[in-house]
């Protein structure tokens, strides 16, 4: 059972997920402008698994750990076998942008030039847009005696050049020009046709570099990007003011030590050298691009106007149809539990029960936990407004969420200064639970409402995630959500919940109770089934178990998007497990649990993925579903995903993933059938007519937009 081979290195696991990105970038019957958007994800993917994941376990090394991780390697053959991984990835990722995206755009009529491609116009044009825009934003920076290897930010775009005086070429200097990441990096060059030409700024700036070292002869050039260690350690249990400590930790991620440097393929051997030892990297660390460096830039192609045919048709959410034109949400809830699948369901009724809350003279308070809130938050505007308006609000806004620390802050402080009552996180946990109170009152006496997710509290992320959230004024729900914020800003231990399970106090053993119940049935001749849709599944106990279950006969159906150390298909170990994955237009992120329970059929909702983090180091909640008809509901919803055969993949036996064979089957797309089926549910004379029209696929060609 804990035999290495059982298990797939958890790191290794993710790259093939980031593969798994990087084929829809590929595909052709994805839409061209769809797949420059996968081809960015990718680079924006692997950015942070070199800050966080690749980081941590370079620090493992330089700390002498040498401990194995499940699969069998120690950190510094795990350090290898990514290297190896994630070089192959970028060949791959390049060979798509020359092979596939650069074909594809000259087909539509837009095309990249390089400066030797420059008509004389078009020189003259840029001659006047490099002086008068660029140019004055500048900074060269040479190194000599006087002058250190400069500081270089992190994630930055740079050209690295060796400058020379025309008289005495062998002695050169370094110098380094930052790209402008104030200044638009597309440049659309005016030019006669239906050609659209664009330049690049990298490229606009090496072709006047004469201009900026004037006197002196340019020996070479290449561009260069740096990845630094963004996984900065932080002493909560030490710090006085937590606030302080991330804001101070967060100045400190831009210049960490260089984990990663992306430079010109045909970079100058001397301009190489002089990188990887001032950066203090070796060559393992050195990814060689052929093209341009950071394919971020294929977000702004794809925004160009004018090519709605090279995207996914629009998509709009439908509104519920328990919800449609509805003024009184919580007359709707009062009355029956609601599931919103998003983002199928509009993400509006629970921006509209918080928004109705602010406002409601019944309602005495709002509680709420925020992982991951918008740029431009309505949700915050909605709490701001109802602590002006003299209820009593409580956001548990978690500062540590990694990436975000600088939005959630900023709007901790404006929560804060509105007169909420802001918890910062806990030490030692992350307060991952996605959870939402309103206590009014009303005739009756005393009610609760709730919301439950397991997804944030994000209106544009609903918009491209998959995720559900359960609207309910069950007593049950409510007296345990007040429990629960009760745990989180006071000193109350974790007590006894009606329905809800909370991580890192009850959550782990009741999964692994339903597992072995699941096992025993099997061992006893009984029908058991497991079903579970999460994001990721590491830890290393759970896997176990799911093992000892297949062993005994338990049919295991697993949908996890990303990471899964798990091996399906295994003889003897894994006969029964089964794992897909969804890569699709919308990022599959709800987790559901199902457990065929004899007969009962339980089945829950929950804010955590099978990972070590999230049952260990995370407030976490998992919620049953009560109610049959919306049983029914989630079970459609898992039927459906299984069901995919165009967006997913099987893992195999190997640990790599395959997409099933659609040759003589009616071609499922499952995250076109759910949308499909929400318009189908909004009543026809008041429906909102979406711009997307879905229709039963037979073929793939018909997929082709």
């Amino acid at each position: 059972m804990s035999k290495e081979h059982n298990f797939i290195n958890r790191e290794l696991s993710w790259l093939e997920f980031n593969h798994r990105v990087l084929e829809e970038a590929y595909d052709p019957h994805n839409p061209l402008f769809e797949r420059l958007k996968f081809a960015a994800i990718v680079c924006s993917n692997l950015d942070e698994f070199f800050m966080v994941r690749v980081a941590s376990l370079r620090d493992q090394i330089e700390a002498g750990f040498n401990k194995k991780d499940p699969s069998g390697l120690a950190p510094e053959e795990e350090m290898a076998a990514i290297s190896k991984r994630a070089h192959r990835m970028v060949q791959e990722l390049y060979q798509c942008y020359h092979h596939s995206i650069k074909r594809g755009l000259k087909k539509v009529k837009i095309k990249l030039l390089h400066a030797k491609e420059l008509s004389e116009e078009q020189n003259k044009y840029l001659d006047d847009f490099f002086s008068k825009q660029v140019f004055p934003v500048l900074t060269p920076m040479v190194v000599d005696n006087s002058r250190p290897f400069p500081l270089v930010m992190n994630k930055s775009l740079n050209i690295g050049i060796l400058v020379a005086d025309p008289k005495n070429r062998k002695n050169f200097h370094f110098a380094t020009v930052q790209v402008p990441g104030v200044l638009d990096r597309l440049i659309e060059i005016p030019s006669p046709g239906e050609t659209r030409n664009f330049i690049l700024l990298e490229e606009l700036i090496k072709n006047k570099l004469d201009q900026i070292f004037f006197g002196y002869q340019i020996l070479a050039t290449a561009n260069y990007r740096i990845t630094r260690n963004g996984d900065y350690s932080l002493d909560e249990e030490g710090a006085e003011d937590l606030l302080a400590a991330i804001e101070a930790s967060l100045r400190q991620r831009k210049w960490g030590s260089v984990i990663r440097l992306e430079v010109d393929k045909n970079a100058d051997t001397r301009l190489l050298e002089i990188l990887t030892e001032e950066l203090e990297i070796t060559l393992d660390e050195v990814y060689l691009i052929s093209g341009p460096i950071d394919l971020h830039f294929l977000h702004r192609i794809a925004a160009l106007k004018g090519y709605d045919h090279l995207l996914n048709p629009p998509f709009e959410p439908v509104m519920h149809k328990d919800f449609y034109d509805v003024e009184d949400i919580f007359s709707v809830i009062s009355q029956k539990d609601v599931l919103l699948h998003h983002p199928y369901h509009s993400f509006e009724p629970v921006l509209q029960l918080i928004q109705e809350a602010a406002e409601d003279p019944q309602v005495l308070a709002i509680k709420q936990t925020l992982y991951r809130v918008s740029g431009n938050s309505p949700i915050v505007d909605a709490l701001v407004q109802a602590a002006e308006n003299g209820k009593q609000v409580t956001v548990l806004m978690e500062i540590k969420a990694r990436f975000d620390e600088q939005n959630n802050i900023h709007w901790a402080k404006k929560l804060e200064k509105a007169g909420c009552h802001v918890i910062y996180g806990l030490a030692g946990l992350k307060t991952h639970c996605k959870v939402l109170l309103i206590v009014r009152s009303e005739e009756e006496g005393i009610k609760r409402y709730v919301h439950l997710g397991t997804g944030n509290y994000n209106d544009v992320t609903a918009r491209l995630y998959s995720d559900i959230g359960l609207l309910t004024a069950n007593p049950y729900f409510g007296a345990d959500a007040s429990n629960l914020f009760n745990m989180l800003s006071g000193l109350s231990q974790p007590l006894e919940m009606h329905r809800l399970v909370v991580a890192p106090s009850h959550l782990r053993n009741k999964i692994m109770k339903f597992i072995d119940r699941e096992t025993e049935n099997a061992q006893q001749g009984k029908k058991a089934h497991i079903i579970i849709k999460i994001n990721s599944l590491t830890d290393q106990n759970i896997i176990e178990a799911l093992y000892n279950a297949s062993q005994a006969g338990v049919k295991i159906e697993l949908i996890i998007r990303g990471i899964c150390c798990l091996r399906a298909g295994v003889p003897g170990l894994s006969d029964h497990i089964s794992v897909t994955s969804i890569v699709g237009r919308f990022l599959e992120h709800s987790r559901i649990y199902y457990f065929w329970a004899d007969g009962e059929e339980k089945i829950y909702l929950s804010s955590a993925d099978l990972m070590e983090r999230n049952l260990n180091r995370r407030v976490e909640t998992l919620f049953p579903i009560d109610d049959e008809e919306i049983k029914q509901e989630v079970k459609h919803i898992l039927h459906v995903t299984l069901t995919d055969n165009v967006k997913a993949r099987k893992l195999t036996e190997q640990g790599i993933y395959l997409r099933p064979s659609a040759r003589g089957k009616k071609v499922f797309d499952s995250q076109k059938i759910f949308y499909q089926e929400a318009q189908e549910e909004v009543p026809k004379k008041t429906s909102r007519v979406s711009q997307e029209s879905f229709h039963p696929v037979t073929s793939i060609k018909d997929q082709v937009v």
